[in-house]
């Protein structure tokens, strides 16, 4: 080959390896974040408290001058997108974020039933999600790139079990739950086992379900009145809890009634009022006496919105927290998807000792946060006090 030719040749070549990388990926200017939740259909308070938490925390961000990653700033978009409280609802939001509108990571669906599936979705195309409320242990079994910001059900079926047996010394248990639905079903069949497990088989005297949208349940109450039972448990969502108490104090159900974490809206004691005075519930944290970050949180969001944050509320600030510093901790937004939604999930993994406002955490390999949980009396002001706490 001819000189010329060969300088000619190799220009070429310097030349195309400038365009291919100038043609490579480019960082962002905006880091875009989805959002999955229920602003409408069964449980639209959920949604709400969610959009509110993420929306209080994109203030913060953006009104700083955006997220410093790495020693550069980028503001922070939000894709909020309602999933209808229906899991196949859930599963398309979750795809058209991550596909269409590409986002970094996901906060939310909050209940199981949503937040299951979609993980599965999430898993599948390596994008980091973490549910804040969703406590069923499918979210994040075998899902590296799922986690959740709560405790467990495996967890919270025992606390609620003993807490019961150590306060009121009670033998005989009824449990009514939704068996259509991921989260009660399997708090239900947690609390059955961990209750017989100190009572031994049979223990557990009647073990009712019913169906989602289901309103009338006396033919259920009657049978849990009529078993023996000393105490009534029921992991309820708060548009169904009114329903259930209020019907069993119309029968003459006299009794205990315990909850769980799906208590905690601020709607429970709005649509269930005196009936649920004086009822207990395991949960998250506890807003009444609350001090720190927590209270700061409670009154910021109080003095927005004009209630109380429940737990929802509460978790969300934190997970959003939790993906600020997991981003934060990757250092770099190189405009890769893949290589940033793995490096973010890899980050939120090591995360340990986080302060959050419902509790430390630290994640373990499966994604899931150890913390403690909350149990709550609702008070004769309709207020959720705290009681005791419970720690793993």
């Amino acid at each position: 080959m001819k000189k010329g030719l060969l300088s000619v040749v190799i220009i070429s070549c310097l030349v195309l390896g400038l365009v291919f990388t100038a043609c490579g990926p480019e960082a962002p200017k905006t880091i875009k974040i989805g959002i999955n939740a229920p602003i409408t259909g069964d449980i639209p308070k959920v949604g709400e408290g969610t959009k509110f938490a993420v929306q209080m925390w994109l203030e913060d961000i953006n009104g700083a001058g955006g997220l410093d990653v790495g020693g550069t700033k980028y503001m922070v978009e939000l894709v909020i997108e309602d999933n209808e409280s229906k899991a196949e609802s859930a599963v398309k939001v979750n795809t058209k974020m991550i596909t269409e509108d590409e986002v970094l990571v996901i906060v939310g669906p909050q209940s199981s039933k949503q937040a299951i599936p979609a993980g599965e979705v999430a898993n599948n195309y390596s994008t980091p999600m973490i549910s804040p409320w969703s406590t069923n242990p499918k979210t994040t079994k075998d899902r590296p790139f799922v986690f959740r910001g709560c405790f467990l059900d495996p967890f919270q079926g025992p606390v609620a079990a003993n807490f019961i047996t150590d306060e009121f010394k009670f033998t005989k248990a009824a449990v009514l739950y939704d068996v259509a639905s991921d989260y009660p079903k399997g708090l239900a069949e947690f609390f059955k086992k961990a209750w017989e497990g100190r009572h031994g088989p049979g223990s557990v005297v009647a073990y009712e379900s019913f169906t989602t949208k289901d309103a009338d349940f006396s033919s259920q109450l009657t049978k849990i009145i009529n078993s023996g039972a000393e105490v009534l448990f029921t992991p309820q969502y708060y548009n169904e809890i009114a329903l259930i108490v209020q019907q069993a104090h119309q029968l003459g159900w006299n009794k205990p009634i315990v909850g769980s974490d799906s208590w905690g809206s601020a709607e429970t004691v709005q649509l269930c009022g005196k009936d649920c005075y004086g009822l207990f519930f395991s949960t998250h944290y506890a807003a009444a006496g609350a001090v720190g970050a927590t209270k700061a949180f409670i009154d910021r969001y109080q003095k927005k919105h004009g209630y109380v944050p429940d737990d929802v509320g509460a978790l969300t600030w934190d997970a959003i927290r939790i993906v600020e510093q997991a981003i934060k901790a990757y250092g770099t937004i190189t405009g890769d998807l893949k290589k940033d939604r793995q490096g973010i999930r890899d980050a939120m993994a090591n995360i340990k000792e986080f302060e959050g406002i419902t509790g430390k955490m630290t994640f373990s390999e499966d994604g899931d946060p150890s913390k403690c949980a909350v149990l709550v009396r609702i008070s004769d002001k309709g207020e959720y006090e705290f009681y005791k706490s419970v720690c793993p």
